[in-house]
């Protein structure tokens, strides 16, 4: 189990640990239960669900990309009916706290989904706004208004925290955030991936079958603590779970001092699947040699 020096709270949820597993990293949580220890988390968000099942996009759908990564998976997943069929007799088994995530085409979508989460156990919901609006292709998160129709309908439809996960890309990322706070979010998770490209020099096709994919790993590191600072700034005592790029235990003092109250990892379990207990056991040093508690370290990145 986590120690003291390691509780975290984010916003109205109390966390044994700072450490979340990012969506999409660790399949539906039970798969990745067989190979990694859990203990060392907070909470594990399970694979995206939409309101049926998604095929995904064809094969190459990943590839590296210098120190991260390209994924253009497309949300593969079962639909949100089939999901709770597997997974509500798992979520009590395993030693985590199974967050859920839901994708959709509309409010109404995103909201059935996240009901469903809800149903099958899952105590919190994180909104993924980083899926296409199906009008004409943009991200709810890209756009303060949409993303807060989606956030307010899932919120009044939920009896859970409801979490709105964010994109890099966003121009008004700080008004994004806002918006999903005063529809009722909990708290905003910054960020998703950013959009990247890569082209194989010899065969001269794009590195990804849909060509533009999201970019993870190390170097999403600066731009998505950047995401976490602006925002943590402009919106004192936001909910912030901070993503990207997390690969040690000072990675997440980063991202700690920068604002946010959690911090997820991610591309770090497609190399390294128990990469948790090495962060964990690395941030309780880091933390213990300056004498600090992960609720101390919150904001205190100290300005010139």
């Amino acid at each position: 189990m986590a120690s003291n020096n390691l509780r975290a709270k984010l916003g109205p949820i109390e966390l044994r640990s700072p450490l979340i597993a990012a969506s999409g990293t660790v399949g539906s949580v039970w798969e990745w239960a067989d190979v990694a220890d859990l203990s060392p988390y907070g909470a594990a968000v399970a694979k995206s669900v939409a309101p049926v099942e998604w095929v995904g996009r064809p094969a190459p759908r990943l590839a590296p990309a210098g120190a991260g990564m390209l994924n253009g998976i497309g949300i593969q997943n079962p639909g949100i009916g089939a999901w709770v069929d597997m997974m509500a007799d798992r979520i009590p088994t395993l030693d985590v706290p199974v967050w859920g995530s839901a994708v959709g085409e509309t409010p109404d979508e995103f909201a059935m989904v996240a009901k469903g989460l809800v149903s099958a156990g899952v105590p919190v919901v994180e909104v993924n706004l980083s899926c296409p609006n199906l009008e004409d292709g943009r991200m709810f998160s890209l756009d303060p208004s949409r993303a807060s129709r989606v956030i307010e309908t899932v919120v009044s439809a939920c009896d859970a925290p409801i979490g709105a996960k964010l994109s890099p890309n966003a121009e008004e990322l700080v008004s994004v955030s806002a918006a999903c706070i005063e529809a009722g979010a909990a708290f905003v998770t910054l960020t998703n991936t950013a959009l990247g490209f890569g082209v194989d020099p010899i065969t001269r096709r794009p590195l990804l079958s849909g060509g533009v994919g999201g970019y993870s790993g190390p170097g999403l590191k600066a731009m998505s603590l950047r995401c976490v600072y602006e925002v943590a700034r402009a919106i004192p005592g936001v909910p912030i779970i901070g993503c990207g790029g997390v690969m040690t235990g000072l990675d997440v003092i980063e991202y700690l001092l920068a604002g946010a109250s959690a911090v997820a990892l991610g591309t770090v379990h497609l190399a390294e699947p128990r990469a948790g207990k090495r962060i964990a056991r690395e941030l309780a040093r880091e933390l213990e040699r300056r004498g600090e508690t992960v609720l101390g370290m919150v904001g205190g990145v100290v300005p010139w």
